[in-house]
């Protein structure tokens, strides 16, 4: 955000970390960032909680969310969503913003589409549950179109934007 302050212009940066954070990194997270983008177990919950600074905002949060259910990712099957929320509701310095999740790499559009809307009603459901999550995190460089379709606020899109990974 840009604004305007005695005649100078300052830009206000939001700090956000994605990818997995480890329970023994939570601590410096909570210091230093403004959002945490992939909430994936009741035990980050806690310890984000417990080291978000009292003088600083809640810290924004996506709650990750395996829809599809590969061992592979991380994240709450859609059904932990209810104890999920209780638990998020007694945190006080964290604001539940929405939620992420990731779909198989290699998913038909039919299989795109059932991962997307399982995320999509997670996020209804925080909503409803009384969260402020209005934010739909979803899709990459690969099916960031049908993630917009299904309602998606955020995506990801380092292969399109910085070309492939190097093979190590």
């Amino acid at each position: 955000a840009l604004r305007q302050s005695q005649g100078e212009r300052v830009l206000e940066l939001e700090w956000h970390l994605i990818g997995h954070l480890q329970s023994n990194k939570a601590h410096e997270a909570a210091r230093l960032f403004d959002w945490v983008q992939t909430v994936d177990r009741a035990k980050l919950i806690g310890a984000l909680a417990a080291h978000r600074p009292t003088d600083r905002a809640p810290l924004n949060v996506l709650v990750q969310v395996n829809v599809s259910g590969e061992v592979t990712k991380g994240g709450f099957a859609p059904a932990e969503i209810v104890g999920v929320s209780a638990q998020l509701h007694a945190c006080a310095h964290l604001r539940v913003c929405g939620v992420m999740t990731m779909a198989p790499f290699d998913a038909s559009e039919a299989e795109l589409r059932r991962v997307f809307a399982g995320a999509r009603n997670v996020r209804d459901a925080l909503a409803t549950a009384g969260h402020p999550s209005s934010v739909l995190s979803m899709g990459m460089s690969g099916d960031f179109e049908v993630a917009v379709e299904e309602g998606a606020t955020h995506v990801r899109l380092g292969t399109i934007l910085f070309g492939d990974r190097p093979q190590h």
